[in-house]
């Protein structure tokens, strides 16, 4: 027999099964011979109280002995000599377009602009190394994408748009560990993705796919209304429908759309600055309790969100337990982002605390742009106004951090009561900071809802407004700034067909969870597409 429970236990009775056995046999009346075995299906963290427990949905195998895998396996055939399909960009959403296309019997080609996993780790190295970014493999380019390098959260609200389980089980199936099929909040973790992710490219090229590193597309061949495959820096042309699953950063991608006509949209995005605090203290406001997580809890999450003035202040892709690291993909520009290992054990937290931007907001004189350097109607007219945005906010960080990936940083306290950080706190992020006054030279528009989203946060968890923590600016990567535009049935382009935007980069996916449903939806809807031709 096989009984579930959904029982609400201390920690340390979470963390040991022999513990959580003996709770079942005194609670639920089980008999502790009978029991075989146990797993854990579900397991949250309720922090609101100063009692800490642990919520899980728990299978005992009474008399029984589990036969069925702890993850569900999809079989994956030969597609060798089937018709192709092109997928720009190895980052989730093209990594999971190719492997459902090999389900679906099409032969993925995967053009990937920047390097290998593996190949990438050195580039990322040299960053904080020598301050030189290399514009084709960085913590945005490359196999895995965006999300390889920066903390592989698998936390998705998107579970409308597809099956996420189904992403789930498939990063088991390719190494990951099977408690994110388990945790609230799953979580791979920076040192073991990698892994996954060349196992999954290994999946695409015995299937008889194919993966071409450091090819970057260049044009569509587009006929008449029809996209007929892809031109690259290479000198390879490859031919068939399009998924295009480029990335948030690909910013040339959108620029060769806009000069030749293909609709695009400019979308709202966030931007800000990375908050860092010590680990041991955000364990100890989360948790309620001045010793921290203590023995048998992770280190502490948090979630803060408000409304200053009409738009959004929020906390995004908070990272316990990481590392703060420089994600720019090109000269000139500082860019911070988050990542964590899998064991989250660094002595900090840290946060992205982003401020909503609107397109039409872009005319408000508080965001610091001359109108002539904003509102171009030259360069893609204004479906590329957003990303304008981005890259003036970078630049004008990198120019206050000398000039090189030394990133700009002020205390927490010191910003919001408009005062200059003598000095700055020990800090993650390798390539150094230098003390500057965010306050005085972050667009007001940003700066000012920023500091009444810190006063409003403080007030929500007493210790967080805090001098011990620092912001390091910039962060503008939260998502794209431009949306192509595709029809909502067939996933095409509203004009070309035979091109699939997908994931991120095209603005419908907001995470590695969301981008691989939608690049199993791209692939679905291109498979439609080659039934028809």
């Amino acid at each position: 027999m096989i009984q579930e429970y959904n029982i609400r236990v201390l920690p340390e009775v979470a963390a040991n099964e022999q513990r959580l056995i003996d709770y079942l046999v005194n609670e639920k009346g089980l008999n502790k011979k009978e029991i075989n075995a146990t797993r854990i299906l579900k397991r949250s963290i309720d922090a609101r109280q100063r009692t800490v427990f642990v919520n899980l949905t728990v299978r005992a195998y009474v008399n029984e002995v589990p036969k069925d895998d702890e993850y569900r396996h999809t079989v994956y055939n030969n597609v060798e000599g089937r018709p192709q399909v092109i997928v720009v960009g190895a980052g989730p959403g093209g990594l999971f377009a190719a492997l459902r296309l090999i389900e679906l019997g099409l032969r993925p080609i995967v053009v990937e602009r920047g390097k290998d996993v593996r190949e990438r780790k050195k580039d990322l190295a040299q960053i904080s190394r020598t301050q030189a970014v290399n514009p084709e493999s960085n913590y945005s380019f490359g196999e895995g994408g965006a999300g390889a390098y920066s903390d592989g959260k698998l936390y998705t609200r998107s579970k409308k748009r597809g099956n996420v389980d189904k992403i789930l089980n498939i990063f088991c199936q390719h190494g990951a560990s099977t408690s994110i099929l388990v945790d609230a909040h799953p979580h791979i973790g920076t040192d073991k993705l990698p892994r996954v992710i060349e196992n999954m490219r290994n999946t695409i090229l015995q299937c008889g796919g194919e993966v071409h590193f450091q090819t970057r597309m260049d044009a569509l061949l587009i006929e008449g209304d029809e996209v007929k495959g892809i031109e690259t820096n290479t000198g390879q042309t490859f031919l068939g429908p399009v998924i295009l699953a480029t990335g948030h950063s690909a910013r040339d991608v959108y620029r060769w759309l806009a000069a030749n006509n293909v609709e695009i949209e400019a979308k709202g995005i966030a931007v800000g600055v990375r908050l860092e605090h010590p680990a041991h203290l955000i364990d100890q406001i989360q948790y309620h309790n001045k010793n921290g997580r203590g023995k048998y809890l992770p280190a502490a999450e948090y979630s803060f969100v408000t409304q200053v003035e009409g738009r959004g202040v929020y906390s995004f892709c908070m990272c316990p337990g990481g590392f703060i690291v420089p994600a720019a993909s090109g000269p000139e520009q500082i860019v911070v982002n988050g990542m964590s290992p899998s064991n989250r054990g660094s002595r900090w937290s840290n946060s992205g605390m982003v401020v909503e931007i609107r397109p039409e907001d872009l005319e408000n004189e508080e965001l610091g742009m001359k109108n002539e350097e904003l509102l171009q109607t030259g360069e893609g007219g204004s479906s590329l106004n957003m990303l304008f945005l981005q890259e003036h906010l970078e630049r004008l960080c990198w120019q206050q951090g000398n000039r090189r990936q030394t990133a700009p940083a002020q205390r927490m306290a010191d910003f919001v009561n408009r005062r200059l950080s003598a000095d700055l706190p020990e800090s993650s992020y390798a390539p150094g900071l230098i003390a500057s006054p965010l306050h005085f030279w972050l667009p007001p528009f940003i700066a000012n809802r920023l500091a009444k989203g810190f006063q409003q946060f403080g007030r929500n968890a007493r210790g967080f407004l805090t001098n011990e923590a620092v912001m390091i600016a910039v962060e503008t990567r939260t998502s794209a700034p431009v949306r192509i535009v595709r029809d909502r049935d067939t996933l095409q382009h509203v004009r070309l067909r035979g091109l699939f935007p997908c994931g991120e980069g095209a603005g419908y996916a907001g995470g590695i969870v969301s981008a691989g449903v939608d690049g199993e939806r791209c692939a679905e809807a291109a498979a439609q597409y080659c039934e028809v031709l």
